[in-house]
């Protein structure tokens, strides 16, 4: 099979969700990815449920890491930590959420570790960055989303702030981190060496923050909370229908006029104070009582029915269960299935990814911790059963 990634070799040692979900990305995208975790306990991840689909498989778990094999191997002693450096001899790709301090200890901070392995392509995500005060502080999404103003931003306009839903500042930085990984081994062809990149979570919260952030820096006002509103485009928010929920996003003038028609609300099409989006923006305090007793008046059905045909941009606000049974949604392979080590059918969300002109590789399930230890070290570094369990009498391997 060619695909987009065939023959990288990446060795995630990374745990919880950053680093295993960028690790995914690659090994989606038809990488070899190895997953290095703790004997005995595993990726934290394992057992942050309910819901759980086995013993250490839980739904978190399962999210970031299939098509990865599997070993458990001790870092903390010193045989375990020189079979680290022998795997990564043969591997293009390390990714590793060690604190600063403990890769330090360990002998895996950036100069040591491409001073060891000059051609090695080396992603560290931590929560703050290998420099700066907060270096060897730890940094979890919910404190990243607090610290990096995001959750200031998020939530009703009059409450308290809100995190996102999910763990958004460590999905944004496994996406930045692939990207970074994919554009370092792209260099190493041209220059022949490797790379260290060093990556936060309060860096790429921060970043992916985009006009809100870049608003403050050229006004020095921090912007009001906007809800489900959106400051430069109106109307651009939620509205709540006779029985749910329904996004409306008027994008420009024209829609604007085609929603009106939808509406049956040709007062509205023709009031000097909403002919156009600026105007709209400044009356936005008028407008909006109006579109809020309007939407009242009709099923969210009625409403999509009525927009779809005017071709205004819309959607219904969807739960879960709506999400998955959605035809669209089902037909592009976000609901995919696989079968675990027992034969039964298990559900995992898709990827994204569609290529012409390559094949991507058949998703497996996520593997049990240690599931593929003798078979990577077999394959990797030659050790035989005998090896094996020497290593594994002495606790280095599980």
């Amino acid at each position: 099979m060619h695909t987009p990634l065939s023959g990288l070799k990446v060795l995630d040692a990374s745990r919880v969700l950053a680093g295993p979900f960028c690790g995914q990305i690659l090994a989606d995208l038809g990488a070899e990815v190895i997953k290095l975790e703790r004997p005995g306990q595993g990726d934290d991840t394992r057992t942050w449920g309910p819901p759980f689909h086995d013993v250490q498989m839980s739904a978190y778990y399962l999210c970031a890491n299939r098509n990865k094999r599997a070993f458990a191997l001790d870092l903390g002693k010193p045989e375990g930590l020189k079979l680290f450096h022998d795997l990564i001899d043969k591997c293009d790709v390390l990714i590793e959420n060690f604190r600063t301090d403990s890769a330090e200890k360990m002998g895996l901070a950036p100069k040591d570790l491409l001073a060891r392995h000059p051609r090695l392509v080396a992603c560290s995500i931590t929560g703050f960055g290998q420099t700066g005060p907060m270096k060897n502080d730890p940094g979890y999404d919910l404190a990243i989303q607090a610290l990096s103003g995001l959750m200031s931003m998020t939530g009703p306009v009059k409450g308290p702030p809100c995190k996102v839903g999910v763990a958004m500042a460590d999905i944004l930085t496994g996406m930045y981190a692939g990207i970074g990984i994919l554009a370092a081994l792209r260099a190493r062809e041209q220059s022949g060496h490797g790379y260290h990149i060093d990556l936060a979570l309060l860096d790429c919260a921060i970043a992916a923050q985009i006009n809100l952030a870049q608003a403050y820096l050229l006004t020095g006002k921090v912007p009001p909370r906007p809800g489900n509103a959106h400051f430069q485009i109106v109307p651009y928010a939620v509205f709540q229908a006779s029985d749910g929920w329904i996004a409306l996003n008027v994008g420009n003038d024209s829609q604007w006029q085609h929603f009106c028609v939808a509406a049956e609300s040709p007062n509205l099409a023709s009031d000097a104070r909403f002919t156009s989006n600026p105007l709209r923006v400044q009356h936005r305090e008028v407008l909006f009582p109006i579109l809020n007793e309007l939407f009242l008046q009709r099923t969210v059905a009625a409403w999509c029915e009525r927009l779809e045909h005017t071709r205004v941009p819309h959607a219904p606000v969807n739960d879960y269960a709506s999400v998955f049974q959605n035809e669209q949604v089902l037909s592009r392979g976000m609901r995919m299935n696989v079968t675990d080590p027992h034969g039964k059918p298990v559900d995992l969300i898709g990827t994204p990814f569609h290529f012409t002109g390559a094949e991507l590789p058949s998703p497996t399930f996520p593997p049990r911790l240690g599931e593929h230890t003798d078979m990577i070290l077999g394959e990797y570094l030659g050790l035989d059963a005998v090896r094996l369990e020497e290593l594994r009498k002495a606790g280095v391997v599980n």
